[in-house]
């Protein structure tokens, strides 16, 4: 049976080996690696890489093959599922947008968030001229930072930690 794993096939590079049929593809790959000189003498069969045969018989071997039929039905069925697929065209469509982003735009009556300031209008047309505040929403006596990063003194390498921010644990 040629599909049993278990049958022994004799190497193409070294006579003196049998090989399971499992293992041949790659006792083929580290013999043709040891047996370079057999290797140049012998071709690689184009429809299936375990026949090495020698390059004056390739051409009768191709002609002749097994596993030629194999591929050959495969492009075939390639070729058949092709046109197919060629016919049938998609009726898809695109569906239509009812989306209109510059109206909605001027339709919005929230103004973006920006965190420590609150942005207040008189009114959202676009015909009126929208006048705009800004009024912090921290604490009186906090304000934002007006640079980054911000520089904390006991973080300073130079200084020392301040008293009040050490605990001890007893």
């Amino acid at each position: 049976d040629s599909l049993d794993p278990e049958k022994l096939l004799q190497c193409p590079y070294d006579k003196n080996h049998q090989i399971r049929a499992c293992r041949f593809p790659y006792h083929l790959i580290k013999c043709r690696k040891n047996h370079p000189d057999v290797a140049n003498k012998l071709a690689t069969c184009p429809f299936n890489a375990r026949h090495q045969v020698p390059r004056a018989e390739i051409s009768h071997h191709i002609s002749s093959c097994d596993d030629k039929s194999c591929i050959e039905q495969d492009v075939v069925n390639q070729t058949r599922n092709l046109g197919q697929e060629t016919l049938a065209e998609s009726t898809w469509k695109c569906p239509p947008c009812d989306e209109d982003w510059d109206k909605d735009l001027w339709e919005q009556t929230s103004t973006p968030f920006v965190w420590g300031t609150a942005n207040y209008c008189g009114n959202n047309s676009p015909a009126s001229n929208i006048v705009m505040e800004r009024k912090s929403n921290l604490a009186s006596g906090m304000r934002v930072p007006k640079s980054l990063p911000y520089v904390l003194p006991w973080k300073n390498s130079n200084s020392q930690i301040p008293f009040s921010l050490c605990f001890c644990l007893s």
